[in-house]
């Protein structure tokens, strides 16, 4: 019996994990489209063949909060706001390392 709760919790704590991991997964891929069209539209500093590692560097620099913020842009549209913290992340020192590190020595100076 007990044997038979334990095994249910466990896969009741996957399923759970497993849609935290999915929720999480779509809202990065929407962030992704957010500043990628932010980046697109409104930064024409950045080449379009340096648009996604770019915006990689940007999401993997951005908080919990500004990843929100992005998402939500994705489904609202992209607008001033959205440009704005994109080029705020962007400006940061580990942000532009990145971008540095991807090749992109042009765009970290």
């Amino acid at each position: 019996m007990i044997r038979a709760i334990s095994l249910t919790a466990l896969l009741v704590l996957a399923a759970c994990q497993d849609a935290t991991n999915a929720a999480d997964d779509i809202a990065q891929r929407s962030a992704k489209a957010a500043v990628s069209e932010a980046l697109v539209l409104y930064v024409p500093q950045v080449p379009s063949a340096a648009v996604t590692p770019v915006t990689d560097c940007v999401i993997d620099n951005s908080d919990l909060r500004e990843l929100r913020q992005f998402a939500g842009d994705a489904v609202t549209g992209v607008d001033e706001a959205t440009v704005a913290l994109a080029t705020a992340v962007l400006q940061r020192p580990e942000t532009q390392q990145c971008i540095g590190t991807a090749g992109l020595t042009a765009l970290a100076a």
